[in-house]
Parts: structure tokens; sequence; C-alpha cells
């Protein structure tokens, strides 16, 4: 077991004792089920044993199970009582023990971790963006999302290769380069147009030719064949298209480095599709002469799907152009063989590619490939007043909503006069960032990837409830405490487990020992979300006893110091988590 499981000891204690019982009672000799769940109120008890699995052993009801064992099982040092409420054992747990479990252990870097994934590689593939447009708010949920997951996994012992699939060549490419080419925008300029040129961000720049271009396709449905003529110029090697086509590119890719640094971001490997396509065609074509797939009478090559109410799958267009899914399969086994042997391979991917997946791992197994795949489908991001669209322009910049996000938090910090602006403007500057960062990455993370999510900055940036700035406010006032404490008289804090611990002390103990089955959660799950509930339910406990219970104010030194020793675990775990989600743990707000 792993040393920082600490509920699982609780549950490994209770698991042998329950075992006795119910073999002395019932000769109960099968292997038995235990589920444990947290009752939803501390007053219930601390963890609860639903007896449901038991009667078929047994031959005996749950609520009848549960008597008997609260009967049986006598209090000890890891509980001090043990209550039947219907067919749940309640297990009242020793707060003293909590604390001699937890404290030797909190403060330590990699309190929380496992080793669920001990000597496995695992690829993390996110972001893939294409390079005909900035990064917009459903970019940054894939960021973050992806991001997070890549720590919580490292949290779990795995090996993880951060990789990023750039989408750099296709039709949608060309509808940029078209548009730059006719000059669709940016007419009035004497030369063609350049990020110095125009003051912009290289990749919103190109955005806007992609704006351009379908503003024009609708005036002119032309368009779309020199569209296509171009992206056959471009796989024939025409080297004014490749000259042109590199250099958007490298605009493109310059600008979304910025907005990566930014937000935290980080990549081990980059892959491109235009270096990677080629190896989906040969795969596609090896696979036809095998007798793998067919050929339409346009010339296509497809597959027939297992699903029959999915249409063929076409692999290669009948003018031998690739399709997307030709891309992914070259990428996928290329991915296999620069890290052999990886044992598996993620995808961070919107859900209205749910299909594709499907698809593109069931045609790989088709192909022969046994590979461990998966794709972390998560819900589109939208706006109250409807889903963004990239080519109509209407979406939400991802930069510049950090810059609003950021501007909200510099008012609100002003407001408040946290600092003093004559005086402290740089630290104004990092905290209203923070915050504003903060604010978005705990909106987008907390619901879990699946769930489609309405974005609303003012309710982001809220000082109160499930939000980021919550989180850093408790973060900031346990800093406040702590400073306040190491002034004259000076109080240190001690993590010891001497004192009488109150109702509110011994919810937190018992919060701090659940940190490592959230983050355990939280990577089987893919999702977190779990640890996102966690953090805001552990500062609201916090929250609660801090009002209610007097810390420097406390009776005597001893008793000042086991709180301030308290406060600074949650402290503790509180910044461990933020900075797996990515955000800022601030000291004064």
């Amino acid at each position: 077991m792993d040393r920082d499981n600490l509920f699982g000891l609780f549950k490994e204690s209770i698991q042998g004792q329950v075992e006795h019982h119910l073999k002395a009672e019932f000769g109960a000799q099968e292997n038995l089920t235990f589920k444990f769940e947290i009752p939803p109120e501390p007053s219930l008890g601390h963890l609860a044993l639903a007896c449901f699995p038991f009667a078929k052993a047994t031959k005996q009801a749950p609520p009848k199970i549960a008597q008997l064992l609260a009967q049986k099982i006598e209090p000890n040092r890891a509980w001090e009582r043990v209550v039947a409420s219907g067919p749940y054992l309640n297990f009242f747990l020793n707060p003293k023990e909590l604390a001699s479990l937890v404290f030797p252990q909190v403060l330590k870097p990699d309190y929380g971790c496992s080793s669920l994934g001990k000597g496995q590689k695992v690829m993390l593939e996110y972001s893939s963006p294409n390079t005909n447009k900035p990064l917009h708010l459903g970019h940054g949920r894939n960021n973050l999302l992806g991001m997070a997951l890549s720590r919580l996994l490292e949290t779990a012992g795995y090996q993880v290769i951060k990789a990023n699939l750039v989408n750099d060549r296709g039709i949608h490419i060309c509808k940029s380069m078209l548009a730059y080419q006719e000059r669709w925008v940016y007419a009035e300029l004497p030369l063609p147009p350049t990020p110095q040129s125009t003051g912009k961000k290289g990749d919103k720049l190109v955005g806007d030719f992609y704006v351009a271009y379908d503003k024009k396709s609708k005036e002119d449905p032309t368009v779309a064949d020199q569209a296509a003529q171009l992206l056959r110029d471009w796989e024939l090697g025409k080297p004014e298209v490749l000259a042109l086509w590199r250099q958007m590119n490298d605009w493109v890719l310059k600008g979304f480095e910025v907005t990566y640094q930014r937000l935290g971001c980080e990549f081990d490997r980059f892959y491109f599709e235009s270096k990677t396509y080629q190896s989906g065609r040969e795969i596609v074509l090896k696979a036809f002469g095998q007798g793998l797939c067919g050929k339409e009478d346009n010339g296509a090559i497809s597959v027939e799907l297992d699903d029959p109410n999915q249409p063929k799958k076409i692999l290669l267009r009948g003018d031998g152009t690739s399709m997307y899914i030709t891309q992914d399969l070259g990428t996928t086994v290329q991915k296999f063989q620069d890290y052999a042997p990886l044992d598996r391979c993620l995808f961070v991917v919107g859900n209205e590619q749910d299909q594709h997946f499907k698809t593109l791992f069931e045609v790989l197994g088709r192909f022969g490939y046994s590979f461990g795949l998966e794709h972390i489908s998560y819900g589109m991001i939208t706006l109250p007043e409807g889903k963004m669209k990239s080519r109509e322009g209407t979406v939400v910049d991802l930069d510049d909503l950090l810059d609003e996000l950021k501007g909200m938090a510099a008012e609100e910090i002003l407001a408040r006069e946290m600092f003093d602006p004559q005086t402290q403007g740089p630290q104004i500057e990092f905290t209203a960032e923070a915050i504003g960062q903060g604010a978005l990455k705990f909106l987008i993370l907390k619901s879990g990837a699946a769930k489609e999510i309405t974005f609303n900055p003012k309710e982001s940036l809220s000082f109160e409830g499930a939000t980021g700035p919550y989180l850093q406010y408790t973060h900031a006032r346990i800093s406040s405490l702590l400073a306040k404490a190491a002034t004259e008289p000076a109080v240190e804090p001690k993590l010891e487990i001497g004192a009488d611990w109150n109702e509110g002390e011994t919810g937190l103990l018992l919060a701090l020992a659940k940190y490592y089955e959230v983050l355990l959660a939280s990577v089987t799950d893919r999702n977190p979300g779990a640890l996102c509930n966690y953090l805001f339910e552990l500062c609201r406990s916090f929250n609660k006893y801090y009002y209610d219970t007097p810390v420097l104010k406390a009776e005597t030194r001893t008793l000042v110091e086991a709180r301030l020793g308290l406060c600074l675990a949650v402290q503790a775990v509180l910044a461990k988590g933020l900075r797996l989600l990515g955000i800022e743990p601030l000291t004064k707000m």
C-alpha cells in the first residue's frame, strides 16, 4: 500500500475486523466485496461500509449484518465508535490517530502521490491546434485539461510525454493562404501584410484571413475550387506555395508559443501533420494491397466499419490526397515507434470528434496495430449567447479573454485596496494575472471533462463560492494568519497530536487524509473536477473553522501552536492541489 494512502490504512483495518466476524458468525468463506463511502455529514460518521455485498455470503439482510457487526467490533486506536445505520456500518475515526498519520506526511512535496502508474510510459496529446487561427476559449479548455491531467498522471507515477499534434496542412490551411494571396484583408497596405506591418500577433493575423475566406466563399462559391487547387499544389511541392505556407505557419506558431507560455502549457514533443501524413498514406496503401480495404468508383480508398449505421470510411480521396484520418493513422503509428515501448496514448480532443476516434481505433486494429489508445472526450464551452464559430469570427480569443480577466481582477484588487497602486504596481500586475487565470482554470476544470460549460467571466471572478479566486483567497488568508503569528510575541505552528481536537479540526484532518484518494480518483477517472471539488470543500471547511474557532487567541500557547500547525497543513495541501490545476497559490489578496 502506498505510504500516503491514509484512508486506505483505516479501510484495511476495518476489512480485517469485518472478515473475521463474518467468518466467525456465518462461516462466510468466499471473497467478500468491500464498498466504502463517505457519509454526507460528519455527524453520521467519517467512513461508512455498505453491507449489501455481504448478503449473499451470510444469507442475512444488510441492516441485520450492520447491527451485528456494530455490536461485535470494539473501539480501538483507529476508531472511537461504530454505529449501524440501516444497511451501513459507520465508523467514527480517532482524530488523534488521524493526526499521527497525516502530520508526518503532509508537508512533504510528494504527499498524496501514488505508485499506480510506476513503470508505465504514456503519451498525452493535447492542444492540437490548426495553424489557420489563434487559440480561442475552446482551445483553452483543451490546454488546461491537458496540462492538469499530465500533472495528475505524474503524481500517480506515470512517465508522461506531453505531445502536441499541430494540424499544419490541409484544406483549412489553404483557405487562409488563398485569402492572403488575394489580399482579401489589409488590401490598403502597400506591402503584403506581416505581423510587423500590421502590429498583430501572428496567429491573429492569419486568423483574419481565415474569416475573410469564409465571408468570400459565401459570395463566390468558386473560391472553394481555388483552395482545393492550392492543396493539390502543396502536395505536389510547388515552391511558391510551400514558401507561403511556411511563412504563415511560422507566424502562427510564434503566436501560439506566447499564449502557451502565459498559460503554463508545456510540451515534450511536437508532431506536425505535414510530416506525418505521407506515412499515413503508405499505411492505407499497404492495407489496400493486403485486401483490408477497398476502392470506390472514383478511385477513393475506403473501409467498411463494424457499425452498420456508419457509412464507409474514406481513407484516401480519389485524387490521392489524404484525409484527416489518414494523417492520424500515420501519426499514431509514429508515436509508438518513437517512444517504444509506449504503454498508452491518450488524446484530449472535444466530443465532436467522438466518432472520429472510435473509427480511428477500429481502423488501426483492423490493420493489425494493437495499441493502448484512449480518447479523453470533453464537452464544448459556449457563451451565454451561443456556440462559438471560428470561421465566422464569433469566438472568444484566448489572449483577449486572459487580458479581460486580468483587467477585471485588477479593478477588484484596487477596489479592495489590497496593494498600494503607487508603490506596488508590479505586485498588482502579478496578482491580477494570477487571479484572472485562476478564475478561468478553475471554472473550466471543476465541471469535469464531459460536461458542457457556459462561460461567464464575471461569475468566474467571484471571491465567494466555487471559484478559483475563492481558493486563492483562502490560501492567502492562511498565509496572513501564519505571518501574524510570527510577529511578537512569536508563535510557531507545530504539527502535533496532543491537542483535544474539536469537530471542525477533526473534519479538516479527515479532509487532509482524503487527499491521496482524491488524486487517485482524478487520475483513474481522467477528471480534474474531483480535485477541484475537493479543494473547494477543504476551503469551505477551513473558512468555517476560521470563523468558529479562535486560533491566535486560543486558551493556551500549546493550543495556539497546534491550531497553527493544522492551518499550515491545510495550506500545504491546498497549495499542492492548486499547482496541479495550474493555479498560483497567492500569499496576499
